[in-house]
Protein backbone atom coordinates (compact mmCIF):
# COMPACT_ATOMS: atom_id res chain seq x y z
CA UNK A 1 0.00 0.00 0.00
CA UNK A 2 1.84 3.12 -1.19
CA UNK A 3 -1.03 5.64 1.23
CA UNK A 4 -2.96 5.53 4.52
CA UNK A 5 -6.41 5.26 4.15
CA UNK A 6 -8.75 4.83 0.78
CA UNK A 7 -5.78 4.41 -2.59
CA UNK A 8 -6.54 6.57 -5.29
CA UNK A 9 -7.05 6.38 -8.83
CA UNK A 10 -3.74 8.08 -9.66
CA UNK A 11 -2.07 5.66 -7.14
CA UNK A 12 -3.49 3.08 -9.78
CA UNK A 13 -2.19 4.64 -12.74
CA UNK A 14 1.32 4.95 -11.42
CA UNK A 15 1.49 1.38 -10.34
CA UNK A 16 0.16 0.35 -13.75
CA UNK A 17 2.07 3.42 -15.95
CA UNK A 18 -0.35 4.56 -17.53
CA UNK A 19 -3.04 8.14 -17.24
CA UNK A 20 -5.89 8.34 -14.75
CA UNK A 21 -7.80 8.20 -17.74
CA UNK A 22 -6.53 5.22 -19.14
CA UNK A 23 -7.44 3.54 -15.68
CA UNK A 24 -10.91 4.73 -15.71
CA UNK A 25 -11.57 2.79 -18.96
CA UNK A 26 -10.67 -0.47 -17.54
CA UNK A 27 -12.78 0.17 -14.24
CA UNK A 28 -15.58 1.31 -16.27
CA UNK A 29 -15.58 -1.34 -18.92
CA UNK A 30 -17.05 1.27 -21.18
CA UNK A 31 -14.42 1.49 -23.78
CA UNK A 32 -12.28 -0.61 -25.87
CA UNK A 33 -8.54 -0.93 -23.88
CA UNK A 34 -5.84 -3.09 -25.13
CA UNK A 35 -5.85 -6.63 -23.41
CA UNK A 36 -1.74 -6.17 -22.05
CA UNK A 37 -2.71 -3.23 -20.54
CA UNK A 38 -6.29 -3.88 -19.06
CA UNK A 39 -4.60 -6.67 -17.30
CA UNK A 40 -1.80 -4.19 -15.88
CA UNK A 41 -4.40 -1.85 -14.83
CA UNK A 42 -6.49 -4.77 -13.05
CA UNK A 43 -3.33 -6.38 -11.09
CA UNK A 44 -2.10 -2.78 -9.86
CA UNK A 45 -5.77 -2.14 -8.90
CA UNK A 46 -5.51 -5.49 -6.97
CA UNK A 47 -2.15 -5.42 -5.49
CA UNK A 48 -3.00 -2.00 -4.07
CA UNK A 49 -7.03 -3.35 -3.03
CA UNK A 50 -8.49 -0.35 -4.84
CA UNK A 51 -12.14 -0.02 -4.31
CA UNK A 52 -13.90 2.40 -6.36
CA UNK A 53 -15.85 5.54 -4.74
CA UNK A 54 -19.09 4.69 -6.49
CA UNK A 55 -20.59 7.88 -4.50
CA UNK A 56 -17.29 10.04 -5.68
CA UNK A 57 -18.79 9.24 -9.38
CA UNK A 58 -22.24 9.68 -8.50
CA UNK A 59 -23.93 13.69 -8.40
CA UNK A 60 -23.24 15.82 -5.49
CA UNK A 61 -26.57 14.52 -3.08
CA UNK A 62 -27.30 11.50 -5.60
CA UNK A 63 -27.41 7.43 -4.47
CA UNK A 64 -28.78 5.88 -1.26
CA UNK A 65 -27.54 4.81 1.78
CA UNK A 66 -27.50 1.07 1.00
CA UNK A 67 -27.41 -2.31 3.24
CA UNK A 68 -26.38 -5.73 1.84
CA UNK A 69 -27.73 -8.94 3.34
CA UNK A 70 -25.87 -12.15 1.59
CA UNK A 71 -27.43 -15.60 2.05
CA UNK A 72 -27.09 -19.23 1.41
CA UNK A 73 -30.18 -19.52 -0.57
CA UNK A 74 -33.64 -17.34 -0.85
CA UNK A 75 -35.70 -20.31 -0.87
CA UNK A 76 -35.05 -21.47 2.91
CA UNK A 77 -38.12 -20.23 5.26
CA UNK A 78 -35.30 -19.06 7.58
CA UNK A 79 -33.41 -17.28 5.46
CA UNK A 80 -35.89 -15.19 4.12
CA UNK A 81 -37.60 -14.40 6.88
CA UNK A 82 -33.87 -12.71 8.31
CA UNK A 83 -34.09 -11.27 4.93
CA UNK A 84 -37.60 -9.72 5.07
CA UNK A 85 -36.55 -8.90 8.07
CA UNK A 86 -33.49 -6.40 7.53
CA UNK A 87 -35.38 -5.37 4.04
CA UNK A 88 -37.85 -3.81 6.49
CA UNK A 89 -35.72 -2.66 9.10
CA UNK A 90 -34.00 -0.44 6.10
CA UNK A 91 -36.54 0.67 4.52
CA UNK A 92 -38.07 1.89 8.10
CA UNK A 93 -34.94 3.94 7.92
CA UNK A 94 -34.62 5.00 4.44
CA UNK A 95 -31.70 2.64 3.05
CA UNK A 96 -32.37 0.78 0.30
CA UNK A 97 -31.70 -2.97 0.75
CA UNK A 98 -29.45 -5.60 -1.43
CA UNK A 99 -30.27 -9.37 -1.42
CA UNK A 100 -27.69 -11.78 -2.42
CA UNK A 101 -27.21 -15.32 -2.13
CA UNK A 102 -23.93 -17.77 -2.91
CA UNK A 103 -25.46 -20.87 -2.66
CA UNK A 104 -22.58 -22.04 0.25
CA UNK A 105 -19.71 -21.16 -2.18
CA UNK A 106 -16.92 -18.71 -0.76
CA UNK A 107 -16.23 -17.66 -4.11
CA UNK A 108 -19.65 -15.87 -4.71
CA UNK A 109 -19.42 -14.37 -1.47
CA UNK A 110 -16.19 -12.68 -1.80
CA UNK A 111 -17.26 -11.48 -4.89
CA UNK A 112 -20.57 -10.22 -3.77
CA UNK A 113 -18.82 -8.27 -1.01
CA UNK A 114 -16.43 -6.54 -2.73
CA UNK A 115 -19.23 -5.41 -5.26
CA UNK A 116 -20.97 -3.63 -1.99
CA UNK A 117 -17.24 -2.02 -0.82
CA UNK A 118 -17.13 -0.58 -4.80
CA UNK A 119 -20.79 0.20 -4.62
CA UNK A 120 -20.03 2.08 -0.87
CA UNK A 121 -22.68 -0.15 1.25
CA UNK A 122 -22.82 0.79 4.43
CA UNK A 123 -23.62 -2.31 6.14
CA UNK A 124 -22.83 -6.03 4.57
CA UNK A 125 -24.56 -8.54 6.31
CA UNK A 126 -23.92 -12.04 6.21
CA UNK A 127 -26.66 -14.63 7.42
CA UNK A 128 -26.53 -18.30 9.29
CA UNK A 129 -24.24 -21.15 10.17
CA UNK A 130 -21.20 -22.30 8.79
CA UNK A 131 -18.37 -24.76 9.06
CA UNK A 132 -16.01 -23.02 10.86
CA UNK A 133 -12.42 -23.72 9.62
CA UNK A 134 -9.38 -21.57 8.85
CA UNK A 135 -10.49 -20.55 5.89
CA UNK A 136 -13.46 -19.62 6.79
CA UNK A 137 -11.73 -17.50 9.58
CA UNK A 138 -8.95 -15.71 7.64
CA UNK A 139 -11.98 -14.62 4.91
CA UNK A 140 -14.02 -13.18 7.67
CA UNK A 141 -11.32 -11.48 9.10
CA UNK A 142 -10.41 -9.92 5.36
CA UNK A 143 -14.04 -8.56 5.17
CA UNK A 144 -13.93 -6.74 8.16
CA UNK A 145 -10.93 -5.23 7.77
CA UNK A 146 -11.75 -4.16 4.03
CA UNK A 147 -15.43 -3.14 4.43
CA UNK A 148 -13.50 -0.86 7.51
CA UNK A 149 -11.31 0.15 5.57
CA UNK A 150 -13.76 2.00 3.17
CA UNK A 151 -16.36 2.96 5.61
CA UNK A 152 -18.51 0.29 6.02
CA UNK A 153 -19.41 -2.10 8.42
CA UNK A 154 -19.73 -6.38 8.42
CA UNK A 155 -22.69 -7.64 10.54
CA UNK A 156 -22.29 -11.77 11.30
CA UNK A 157 -26.06 -12.38 11.65
CA UNK A 158 -26.73 -15.95 13.08
CA UNK A 159 -23.03 -17.09 13.43
CA UNK A 160 -20.73 -15.58 16.12
CA UNK A 161 -17.38 -14.01 14.80
CA UNK A 162 -14.28 -16.42 14.38
CA UNK A 163 -12.05 -13.78 16.23
CA UNK A 164 -13.47 -11.32 19.17
CA UNK A 165 -10.69 -8.42 17.84
CA UNK A 166 -12.08 -8.47 14.65
CA UNK A 167 -14.59 -5.25 13.65
CA UNK A 168 -17.73 -6.96 13.14
CA UNK A 169 -21.15 -6.82 14.72
CA UNK A 170 -22.30 -10.11 15.89
CA UNK A 171 -26.17 -10.76 16.33
CA UNK A 172 -27.11 -14.33 16.98
CA UNK A 173 -29.84 -16.16 18.71
CA UNK A 174 -29.49 -18.96 21.78
CA UNK A 175 -28.94 -22.20 19.65
CA UNK A 176 -28.13 -24.17 22.83
CA UNK A 177 -30.28 -23.01 24.89
CA UNK A 178 -33.06 -23.44 22.33
CA UNK A 179 -31.66 -27.43 21.76
CA UNK A 180 -31.42 -27.66 25.51
CA UNK A 181 -35.16 -26.30 25.69
CA UNK A 182 -37.01 -28.87 23.11
CA UNK A 183 -34.55 -31.80 24.65
CA UNK A 184 -35.83 -31.32 27.99
CA UNK A 185 -39.56 -31.11 26.78
CA UNK A 186 -38.91 -34.82 25.37
CA UNK A 187 -37.40 -36.16 28.20
CA UNK A 188 -40.33 -34.65 30.11
CA UNK A 189 -42.69 -36.39 28.04
CA UNK A 190 -40.85 -40.07 29.27
CA UNK A 191 -38.54 -40.29 26.31
CA UNK A 192 -35.21 -41.55 27.36
CA UNK A 193 -33.79 -42.61 23.59
CA UNK A 194 -33.62 -39.66 21.57
CA UNK A 195 -31.54 -39.38 18.10
CA UNK A 196 -30.36 -36.07 17.20
CA UNK A 197 -30.88 -36.09 13.13
CA UNK A 198 -29.26 -32.87 11.13
CA UNK A 199 -25.61 -33.14 12.96
CA UNK A 200 -22.95 -31.69 10.94
CA UNK A 201 -19.51 -31.23 12.26
CA UNK A 202 -18.09 -27.55 12.69
CA UNK A 203 -21.11 -26.22 11.44
CA UNK A 204 -21.53 -23.11 14.45
CA UNK A 205 -25.18 -23.13 14.84
CA UNK A 206 -25.59 -27.20 14.45
CA UNK A 207 -23.03 -27.45 17.21
CA UNK A 208 -24.41 -25.37 19.81
CA UNK A 209 -27.83 -27.42 19.65
CA UNK A 210 -25.71 -30.55 19.34
CA UNK A 211 -24.63 -29.30 22.58
CA UNK A 212 -27.41 -28.14 24.09
CA UNK A 213 -29.20 -31.63 23.20
CA UNK A 214 -26.05 -33.22 25.18
CA UNK A 215 -26.61 -30.85 28.10
CA UNK A 216 -30.22 -31.71 28.56
CA UNK A 217 -29.48 -35.41 28.49
CA UNK A 218 -26.84 -34.82 31.06
CA UNK A 219 -29.06 -32.43 33.15
CA UNK A 220 -31.70 -35.67 33.47
CA UNK A 221 -28.79 -38.27 34.85
CA UNK A 222 -28.06 -39.82 30.89
CA UNK A 223 -24.44 -40.60 29.97
CA UNK A 224 -22.56 -39.70 27.07
CA UNK A 225 -23.60 -42.94 25.88
CA UNK A 226 -27.36 -41.71 25.58
CA UNK A 227 -26.34 -39.07 23.04
CA UNK A 228 -27.17 -40.46 19.65
CA UNK A 229 -25.92 -37.46 16.28
CA UNK A 230 -26.47 -38.08 12.69
CA UNK A 231 -24.31 -36.40 10.71
CA UNK A 232 -26.81 -35.57 7.90
CA UNK A 233 -26.77 -31.93 7.39
CA UNK A 234 -30.01 -30.12 6.53
CA UNK A 235 -32.65 -30.25 4.28
CA UNK A 236 -36.02 -31.95 3.83
CA UNK A 237 -33.63 -34.55 1.42
CA UNK A 238 -30.83 -35.46 4.07
CA UNK A 239 -33.21 -35.87 6.32
CA UNK A 240 -35.82 -37.83 4.67
CA UNK A 241 -32.72 -40.27 3.73
CA UNK A 242 -31.52 -39.86 7.10
CA UNK A 243 -34.71 -41.40 8.82
CA UNK A 244 -35.20 -43.72 6.03
CA UNK A 245 -32.09 -45.63 6.39
CA UNK A 246 -32.14 -45.52 10.51
CA UNK A 247 -35.72 -47.25 9.97
CA UNK A 248 -34.26 -50.16 7.58
CA UNK A 249 -32.16 -50.53 9.82
CA UNK A 250 -34.22 -51.49 12.67
CA UNK A 251 -34.00 -47.94 14.57
CA UNK A 252 -30.31 -48.67 15.61
CA UNK A 253 -28.64 -46.07 17.37
CA UNK A 254 -25.29 -47.01 16.40
CA UNK A 255 -22.64 -44.18 14.80
CA UNK A 256 -24.26 -41.59 13.01
CA UNK A 257 -24.77 -42.16 9.26
CA UNK A 258 -23.87 -39.20 7.43
CA UNK A 259 -26.20 -38.07 4.25
CA UNK A 260 -25.62 -35.40 1.72
CA UNK A 261 -27.42 -32.20 2.84
CA UNK A 262 -29.84 -30.88 0.79
CA UNK A 263 -32.00 -27.88 0.74
CA UNK A 264 -35.40 -29.27 -0.73
CA UNK A 265 -39.41 -28.35 0.12
CA UNK A 266 -41.86 -30.52 1.89
CA UNK A 267 -43.37 -32.36 -1.22
CA UNK A 268 -46.98 -33.89 -1.09
CA UNK A 269 -47.03 -37.46 -2.27
CA UNK A 270 -48.95 -39.70 -0.69
CA UNK A 271 -47.26 -41.88 1.95
CA UNK A 272 -46.10 -45.18 1.03
CA UNK A 273 -46.34 -48.47 2.77
CA UNK A 274 -43.86 -49.86 5.46
CA UNK A 275 -40.68 -50.94 4.43
CA UNK A 276 -40.30 -54.63 4.61
CA UNK A 277 -37.07 -54.62 7.09
CA UNK A 278 -38.43 -51.34 8.75
CA UNK A 279 -38.57 -53.29 12.18
CA UNK A 280 -39.87 -51.07 15.67
CA UNK A 281 -37.69 -48.53 16.09
CA UNK A 282 -35.43 -48.37 19.17
CA UNK A 283 -35.61 -44.95 19.65
CA UNK A 284 -38.88 -42.99 20.60
CA UNK A 285 -37.93 -39.43 19.73
CA UNK A 286 -35.89 -37.86 17.03
CA UNK A 287 -34.67 -34.29 17.58
CA UNK A 288 -34.46 -32.88 14.19
CA UNK A 289 -31.65 -30.10 13.33
CA UNK A 290 -34.09 -27.73 11.64
CA UNK A 291 -37.81 -27.97 10.68
CA UNK A 292 -36.99 -29.15 7.18
CA UNK A 293 -34.86 -32.29 8.63
CA UNK A 294 -38.65 -32.70 10.36
CA UNK A 295 -40.48 -32.84 7.17
CA UNK A 296 -38.24 -35.18 5.83
CA UNK A 297 -37.97 -37.34 9.10
CA UNK A 298 -41.91 -37.04 9.10
CA UNK A 299 -42.32 -38.15 5.37
CA UNK A 300 -40.22 -41.16 6.06
CA UNK A 301 -41.50 -42.40 9.22
CA UNK A 302 -44.88 -42.07 7.55
CA UNK A 303 -43.61 -44.00 4.25
CA UNK A 304 -42.25 -46.68 6.63
CA UNK A 305 -46.19 -47.53 7.88
CA UNK A 306 -45.44 -45.96 11.46
CA UNK A 307 -47.15 -42.45 13.12
CA UNK A 308 -46.06 -39.39 14.71
CA UNK A 309 -46.02 -39.28 17.93
CA UNK A 310 -47.89 -42.88 18.29
CA UNK A 311 -44.93 -44.57 17.63
CA UNK A 312 -41.85 -41.81 17.33
CA UNK A 313 -42.67 -37.77 18.86
CA UNK A 314 -40.28 -35.53 16.60
CA UNK A 315 -39.57 -31.85 17.75
CA UNK A 316 -38.03 -29.42 14.90
CA UNK A 317 -36.17 -26.19 15.17
CA UNK A 318 -36.94 -22.59 13.57
CA UNK A 319 -40.62 -23.00 13.68
CA UNK A 320 -40.58 -22.28 9.98
CA UNK A 321 -44.83 -20.56 8.99
CA UNK A 322 -45.11 -24.03 7.12
CA UNK A 323 -44.46 -26.18 10.63
CA UNK A 324 -48.02 -25.70 11.70
CA UNK A 325 -49.06 -27.43 8.69
CA UNK A 326 -47.34 -30.38 8.67
CA UNK A 327 -48.95 -33.51 9.63
CA UNK A 328 -49.08 -33.89 12.24
CA UNK A 329 -48.47 -29.90 13.58
CA UNK A 330 -44.86 -29.90 14.67
CA UNK A 331 -43.59 -29.28 17.76
CA UNK A 332 -40.49 -26.84 17.29
CA UNK A 333 -38.07 -24.05 18.74
CA UNK A 334 -39.00 -20.71 17.70
CA UNK A 335 -36.06 -18.55 16.45
CA UNK A 336 -36.58 -14.80 16.08
CA UNK A 337 -35.55 -15.19 12.67
CA UNK A 338 -37.00 -11.66 11.42
CA UNK A 339 -36.12 -9.71 14.45
CA UNK A 340 -32.75 -11.46 13.85
CA UNK A 341 -32.89 -9.23 10.50
CA UNK A 342 -34.51 -6.16 11.81
CA UNK A 343 -31.80 -6.26 14.96
CA UNK A 344 -28.83 -6.61 12.43
CA UNK A 345 -29.78 -3.30 10.97
CA UNK A 346 -30.95 -1.20 14.15
CA UNK A 347 -27.95 -2.09 16.39
CA UNK A 348 -25.25 -1.59 13.61
CA UNK A 349 -27.15 2.14 12.70
CA UNK A 350 -27.89 3.12 16.55
CA UNK A 351 -24.52 3.16 17.77
CA UNK A 352 -22.14 3.01 14.97
CA UNK A 353 -19.34 3.85 17.14
CA UNK A 354 -19.45 1.04 19.38
CA UNK A 355 -22.04 -1.66 18.02
CA UNK A 356 -18.73 -2.68 15.34
CA UNK A 357 -17.36 -5.36 17.84
CA UNK A 358 -20.36 -5.92 20.15
CA UNK A 359 -22.24 -9.30 20.43
CA UNK A 360 -25.91 -9.50 20.64
CA UNK A 361 -27.88 -12.77 22.00
CA UNK A 362 -31.50 -13.08 20.92
CA UNK A 363 -33.40 -15.36 22.98
CA UNK A 364 -35.78 -18.94 21.90
CA UNK A 365 -38.92 -20.35 23.07
CA UNK A 366 -40.58 -24.03 22.61
CA UNK A 367 -43.79 -23.80 20.44
CA UNK A 368 -45.84 -27.03 21.63
CA UNK A 369 -47.95 -28.65 19.28
CA UNK A 370 -48.88 -32.33 18.23
CA UNK A 371 -45.84 -33.99 17.12
CA UNK A 372 -44.89 -35.42 21.00
CA UNK A 373 -46.69 -37.68 23.44
CA UNK A 374 -45.19 -40.44 25.82
CA UNK A 375 -43.27 -43.31 24.33
CA UNK A 376 -45.54 -45.96 23.26
CA UNK A 377 -46.33 -48.82 26.23
CA UNK A 378 -42.81 -50.75 26.40
CA UNK A 379 -40.75 -49.25 24.23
Amino acid sequence: MTSKGRVTIREVAERAGVSMATVSRVLSGNHPVPASTRARVLRAARDLDYVANAHARALVGGGRKMVAVVLRQVTSPFYAQVAEGVEAEAAARGWLCLVGTTGGDPGRELEFVQLMREEGAGLVILVGGVVEDDAYRERVAHYAQALASSGARLVLCGRPAPDPDIPALVVEFDNEAGARAITGHLLSAGHRRIVFLGGLPGHTALDARVAGYRAALAEHGLGPEAAHVVDCGLGRAAGHRAMTELLKAGGDLGPGDTATPDADTLDTATPGTATPDAGPARFTAVFAGDDMVAAGALRAIADAGLRVPQDISVVGYNDIPLAEDFNPPLTTVRTPAEELGRAAVRIALRDPEHAASAHHLLGTHIVVRDSVQPPPPGA
